[in-house]
């Protein structure tokens, strides 16, 4: 088992990538403000699930091997690429209405909102990068089962963020009703996330492959 120095430090890592903006956060806060907190909810249980798949992968190994394989890689980053220019889209093309603004949208089955919560995380190279990069310093050979210790440490992380993922989406909902009577605020908000959604997503396209990257 990890030791106690040990779980403190990586908690406070794992705090860290939680609060960082990323794909799971973009979808969750989504979901939230156009369907409601209970939607929000059952897309952070399918988040979950995909962050706990990808912990169990890169503690057997797999991930390892599949960040090892340059093109793999090289799809997977070009793929978020694409989701958040998407995403960027939706909000600055002409008509648009703001993404985190409360609408009438078709009701998703629960089934589905779980699905696609599911493959958002299982596909967010921000959580894989942290498993790569961060999980290995934190294992000790000499303490234990290694893939128990990798399990630990990871099931960590992902109650983390699930605790803050549950704040954001009970607090998305409440920005929701607090935007519905400002459409001055609705109106700068599509353009401001726009745009940032536009530079996050040329920096994933262009930006360093993994071995460039630190944490």
């Amino acid at each position: 088992m990890p030791s106690i120095e040990a779980l403190l430090v990586f908690s406070a890592l794992a705090v860290g990538l939680a609060v960082t903006p990323g794909p799971n956060m973009i979808y969750l806060v989504s979901r939230a403000l156009a369907q409601g907190t209970r939607a929000g909810m059952i897309s952070l249980a399918g988040c979950a699930l995909g962050s706990a798949a990808i912990m169990l992968c890169a503690a057997a190994g797999i991930t390892a091997a599949l960040v090892a394989v340059p093109y793999a890689w090289d799809a997977l980053r070009i793929g978020g690429a694409a989701y958040l220019a998407w995403l960027a889209w939706q909000c600055l093309k002409p008509g648009a209405e703001p993404i985190f603004a409360p609408r009438s949208l078709p009701r998703e089955s629960n089934g589905k909102l779980f699905a696609v919560g599911f493959a958002t995380a299982a596909l967010n190279p921000k959580v894989a990068l942290f498993y790569m990069a961060v999980l290995p310093p934190f294992i000790d050979a000499s303490a234990g089962n290694v893939l128990v210790q990798g399990a630990v440490l990871g099931g960590l992380q992902v109650a983390i963020g699930v605790v803050f993922d549950a704040l954001l989406v009970y607090g998305a909902a409440g920005a929701a009703r607090f935007l519905a009577t400002r459409p001055a605020w609705l109106a700068a908000q599509r353009y401001v996330l726009g745009v940032a959604l536009a530079l996050i997503a040329a920096k994933l396209a262009f930006g360093d492959s993994f071995r460039g990257v630190r944490g």
